[in-house]
């Protein structure tokens, strides 16, 4: 039986990438892989073609004399005496070998970087941790300076992070020979696990360490001083660059973030560089208008002037007393509101006055009569 044109096996055309080539293999070998192809008897044998062929197309020198003489090139014949020496043989094809690049593509990056990657594992940057920091409005307003507690993983002094006693360097493991990784043959596959006798780091330690048991670490909790800008947010989010969890054989220490979270405040509320300001005020000053004090996040007071007739909700600015923007370019506003309190637990004076002076102000409630106006209008409607 002739063999297939290796092109038409892997579902390309002639004169195709190599890139094109290699995505027609991964397609062809998915699809007729025997584990997935229990009820075809023909998968072996087709799956072997797609490796052959896979491994003939992939190398540019075979690709080349098979584009020229085709089958012929690789079994002794007219292709193989003129000028290329018998070199190649399609009885030897190393399906194996095929899979294999396929699999360094596809899981070299998770695997320390394709082949030869282990060496690169052996100083492992450590880990950025994160501290959640609570500040009040008062210390978001002004800025402080704050000492925390962060309980990480520090650099063993007496091995100096390599691990091994008095500092000694490590040595490559003999079981991986300094690649942290290992292959195992499988069927038609080669499979590259992390290496078990160094952890996929490529080396490993004759005498560790008697005070990090021979990882380069401590744990220890570290006291740090953190500055805390003016203007932070709920959500501010604090880098400090290397002091974070040390890292694995003298490999660079993570970062530390540092996430504010601002607490609520019983008086003012914050939006933004914005703060508001709920204040209370009894039906004479809203009715008659005056002066009342107010406080500011700055622990200072400012005067405001309630005009007369104000009703609940009115809100009046005080320019430049909210908070500071972060980066600069000023601060926000504060907003007074008022809320206009209806008054409780009255004597009897106190209700024969106000029934008195409701008699007196019926047309002093221009939205009351303006409410009640469009009320009626509403009911008429309903009744037509």
């Amino acid at each position: 039986m002739s063999k297939r044109d290796f092109y038409d096996v892997l579902g390309v055309a002639k004169g195709a990438s190599a890139d094109e080539i290699k995505k027609g293999y991964r397609k062809k070998a998915k699809e007729l892989h025997p584990d997935r192809n229990a009820d075809n008897p023909n998968a072996e044998a087709q799956f072997k073609e797609v490796n052959e062929a896979y491994d003939v197309l992939k190398d540019e020198n075979k690709k080349a004399a098979y584009d020229r003489y085709g089958h012929a090139a690789f079994e002794g014949g007219h292709g193989a005496s003129a000028g290329h020496g018998g070199g190649f043989s399609g009885q030897g094809a190393d399906f194996s070998s095929a899979f294999s690049d396929v699999f360094d593509d596809l899981f070299g990056d998770f695997m320390g970087g394709g082949r030869g990657g282990g060496g690169r594992q052996r100083a492992t940057r450590g880990s950025d941790l994160r501290y959640n920091l609570r500040v009040s409005l008062e210390e978001a307003f002004s800025g402080i300076q704050k000492t925390i507690n962060v309980p990480t993983a520090v650099q063993c002094t007496a091995c100096h992070g390599t691990g091994a006693e008095g500092g000694a360097e490590p040595v490559t493991c003999p079981t991986c020979s300094g690649m942290g990784k290992v292959r195992a043959q499988q069927g038609f596959f080669t499979v590259e696990r992390t290496c078990p006798t160094c952890s996929g780091l490529g080396q490993t330690i004759k005498n560790p360490c008697a005070s990090c048991a021979g990882t380069g670490r401590l744990e220890k909790d570290r006291s740090l001083s953190v500055n805390i800008p003016a203007g932070v947010e709920t959500g501010t989010r604090i880098r400090l660059a290397g002091e974070g969890e040390a890292g694995l054989r003298g490999g660079p220490a993570g970062d530390l973030y540092i996430f504010i979270e601002v607490q609520e405040h019983p008086i003012f509320q914050r939006d933004g560089a914005h703060l508001f300001c709920p204040v209370p005020v009894s039906v004479t000053a809203a009715a008659l208008g005056g002066d009342i004090e107010v406080p500011t996040i700055d622990g200072g007071r400012s005067r405001v002037k309630i005009p007369a007739g104000s009703q609940s909700g009115r809100q009046m600015r005080l320019r430049g007393k909210g908070m500071p923007m972060l980066r600069g370019g000023g601060s926000g506003d504060m907003l007074i509101e008022l809320a206009v309190e209806t008054p409780v637990n009255l004597t009897s004076r106190q209700k024969e006055l106000l029934k008195e002076f409701d008699e007196l102000s019926k047309d002093n409630n221009p939205e009351s009569s303006t409410f009640f106006k469009k009320v009626k209008s509403f009911w008429d409607g309903m009744k037509s």
